[in-house]
Parts: structure tokens; C-alpha cells; sequence
């Protein structure tokens, strides 16, 4: 996974060094350095990578989403603000949000063509069925959404509508991050429950 013209190096630091440098090249590249780019790129290409793909599943679309994710990191270097976190995470989260853009993009272009498909077939009844159907679905997520706990409704609807990691899910209710996985661990468990007619 590579970008034409990009060798990057090898051999970069781990851990915290690799968080530092990050930081250093990306403040560099926002200046329009192409080395600075190139070493950044090797830097971080593999981890981008690894989470797209969790995300995404596809090895072609998670190879296609990551060529995206570190365009737009030479574009937008200069939106990074080392006082917010770092260089990494700033770039993870930018992979994830992308990520996630790609699968309900996919999933609503899946969804599309089904209902063509089915209109093709039996135009009216189709129509009429599906928004019915819809509406009984929403009707029904709602009314298991409004079971959860305030905090469980809001970790969950953050995380899983709006597209948050579970870290930004804990900075924007500035609660600790255990206490939101456990909250939304809990709340999907219900969830489920609920959705498949146990509870």
C-alpha cells in the first residue's frame, strides 16, 4: 500500500518514539515537506491500514480508504493542533471517521439497489410494504434505545450513529474510558436482547 512516487523508511522507532515523530513530521508536512511526508507515510501506512481494515473488512476497499485517509493528511496537515493530542491519534481518528464513512456508504448503495430491485418487480405493493416496515423498525429501535440508561442511550448513539471511538466517546461526556465500554457493553447487550425479542 503505497502512493506513487512515496518510499518512505524503514526501520522508525516504536511506542512513544513513534508518537513524537509523528508529531514532529506532521507539523513539517503542514509546511509542504515532501520528506517530512514521505517518513510520516512509513510512520503510520501500517496502522492506518490495520484499523481501516477492522473497519471496513475489505482488503481492496481497506487498501482504497487508507490511500484516501493519507491524502487527505497532506492536505489537511495544517488542521492538526498539537494541543488537542497527538499527531497518531489525530490521524487514527481521521482513518476511523473515514472508515466508518465507507461502510454506510456501501451499506446504503447495497440497500438502494435492493429496493430498486424490488420496485422493479412489484413497484406499489413494494413501496408501500417498505415504508411500513421502516417505519416499524425505527419505531422499534427507538423504543429499545429509550430502555437503555441515559448514559448507555447516549455512549451507544455516539459510538454507533455519529461515528466516535470509544476514547472521543469518553472525552465528549468527560467520563473515564472504562466507564464508557462498560456502559456501552452493557447497553448493546441489552440492545440485542431487546432487538431480538428476548427482553
Amino acid at each position: 500500500m503505497r502512493m506513487p512516487g512515496v518510499t518512505g523508511r524503514a526501520g522508525c522507532g516504536r511506542g512513544e518514539g513513534n508518537r513524537v515523530e509523528a508529531d514532529e513530521l506532521l507539523v513539517l508536512v503542514a509546511g509542504g515537506d515532501q520528506k517530512a511526508f514521505e517518513d510520516l507515510y512509513a510512520l503510520v501506512s501500517g496502522p492506518v491500514f490495520g484499523l481501516v481494515r477492522r473497519v471496513v473488512r475489505d482488503p481492496a476497499q481497506s487498501e482504497e480508504v487508507s490511500q484516501e485517509v493519507l491524502l487527505e493528511l497532506w492536505r489537511s496537515a495544517a488542521r492538526f493542533d498539537p494541543g488537542r493530542g497527538s499527531a497518531l491519534s489525530w490521524i487514527l481518528t481521521l482513518a476511523h471517521r473515514r472508515a466508518v464513512d465507507r461502510v454506510r456508504s456501501v451499506r446504503a448503495a447495497g440497500e438502494r439497489e435492493q429496493r430498486e430491485a424490488r420496485r422493479a418487480h412489484h413497484p406499489a405493493f413494494d413501496q408501500v410494504t417498505e415504508e411500513v416496515e421502516a417505519g416499524l423498525e425505527r419505531e422499534w429501535v427507538r423504543r429499545c434505545l429509550d430502555r437503555l440508561t441515559a448514559l448507555q442511550r447516549q455512549s451507544v448513539t455516539l459510538a454507533y450513529y455519529d461515528g466516535y471511538t470509544y476514547r472521543e466517546v469518553a472525552e465528549r461526556l468527560s467520563l473515564p474510558l472504562g466507564t464508557v465500554k462498560t456502559r456501552m457493553r452493557d447497553g448493546l447487550t441489552s440492545l440485542r436482547k431487546c432487538l431480538g425479542g428476548v427482553a
